[in-house]
């Protein structure tokens, strides 16, 4: 099921045509579906309850779209988050999170972004390395308390995607080394601040084989039992996200299903409570970025389609060469080969090239599909453009749930120097 569909001949989020959204707001715009987010929540849990796996902690990966409205969407769904910086956990509060249902994940937490998340009482802290665990340990002793904590291992596994976003091989910056595991877990297992209960695991995002996965939970498997034999209390183990989702024609992603099925069989004997971290799965999906065709420009092999989109808008494709369809708001049926850029002034400010999509000409709305998770949310100004706005649907109804941030309104935030005036 799609919650972007043509109704009359016209690309629509839900009820609402997106034809009306730009004329509302302009474009570019990011659109995201509500219903599509429920859904896909939904699809997650059940993929993993309906297979027996029912101890269990969903805490959504909000890097992947921190938007607030989205946020409260999800926690009305009973998804805790999994936040990788201080801005993140505050989004993540006043998205309506309970703080003992948010983990702290990330390789770089500051003293002031641990300082902080021990004072807001969030539930998890996944430990990146042994030092993390000792300033965490003396900052809670500090205060009377326990950290609540999990040693992330990197297991050393290839997951199969992009290198750019792989973070379970040896050389990724990503957890401690699996075979230094033990030894750490019991030092830091005997700090008074700290509550050390599991371990977490992370390996990578976008991944369309279970096979990867299976493979570093088995070796935490074994892990955990070996922490175990040498009188460790292990409560919780953190699987974290990385499922992969439908870019193009072609990808074959693991359904919800077999997942759970793989989970269920893997960790049958290890009797604890399992966290998942899923983000890309959640929001990629539900979203399309809203762009309208300036040019279409000559070219030597194909003409270029120049649109209001850019690579400072949504920055897959320039970091990753990643795909997003792009599909015409209302396709008059003729198709036409091309290549899509942006306005930016960067060679890499390129969508796609020799593509083959609608024909389009100046002035048509298009969509870029997929791009509700890693869009907004890596967004910048560059080239002083406007920072992209955000709209949710809510089936005939939207509302702008972040506002388009002028270059004005920007420059107004700089300042110069006294020496520099007059």
């Amino acid at each position: 099921m799609d919650n972007f569909t043509p109704v009359d001949g016209a690309l629509h989020a839900e009820g609402v045509s997106l034809s009306t959204i730009a004329d509302a707001v302009g474009t570019p715009v990011y659109v995201y579906s509500t219903a599509a987010f429920q859904r896909h929540a939904r699809a997650f849990r059940d993929g993993l309850t309906g297979a027996g796996v029912t101890r269990i902690h969903l805490a959504y990966a909000i890097k992947a779209n921190p938007n607030l409205a989205v946020l409260r969407v999800l926690a009305n769904e009973g998804y805790g988050a999994d936040v990788v910086s201080g801005g993140e956990m505050m989004r993540a509060l006043a998205g309506g999170v309970p703080a003992k249902d948010i983990v702290f994940s990330g390789v770089g937490k500051t003293r002031e972004e641990l300082t902080a998340a021990l004072d807001a009482g969030i539930g998890q802290f996944n430990l990146e390395l042994e030092e993390e665990g000792e300033v965490l340990a003396a900052l809670a002793h500090a205060r009377g308390i326990r950290a609540p904590a999990t040693l992330r291992v990197n297991p050393d596994v290839d997951a199969g995607t992009h290198a750019k976003i792989s973070t379970g091989r040896k050389e990724n910056k990503f957890g401690v080394p699996i075979d230094q595991a033990v030894e750490m877990y019991g030092r830091l297992a005997e700090l008074d601040g700290l509550a050390l209960h599991g371990i977490a695991i992370h390996i990578g995002s976008q991944l369309l084989d279970l096979a990867p996965l299976e493979t570093a939970y088995r070796r935490i498997g074994a892990l955990i039992a070996e922490l175990r034999k040498f009188g460790h209390f292990i409560t919780r183990v953190d699987l974290g996200g990385g499922l992969g989702v439908i870019y193009k024609a072609g990808d074959v992603p693991p359904s919800a299903a077999d997942y759970g099925a793989m989970v269920a069989r893997v960790t049958r004997d290890w009797d604890v409570e399992l966290m998942f971290e899923p983000g890309r799965l959640i929001a990629a999906n539900a979203g399309v970025l809203l762009t309208k065709v300036i040019w279409v420009k000559p070219g030597v092999i194909n003409p270029y389609v120049i649109v209001d989109a850019a690579m400072n808008d949504l920055a897959r494709p320039a970091l990753y060469d990643a795909w997003h369809d792009f599909v015409a708001v209302r396709p008059n049926g003729g198709r036409m080969t091309a290549n899509i850029a942006g306005p930016v002034c960067e060679s890499g400010d390129t969508f796609a090239m020799g593509r083959e999509i609608d024909e389009v000409h100046s002035g048509d709305l298009a969509v870029f599909r997929g791009a509700g998770a890693y869009g907004a949310t890596m967004a910048s100004t560059y080239n002083s453009r406007a920072l992209v706005p955000e709209v949710l649907v809510d089936g005939d109804r939207f509302a702008v749930v972040a506002d388009r941030i002028q270059p004005e309104t920007i420059l107004a935030a700089e300042r110069l120097p006294d020496w520099l005036k007059g």
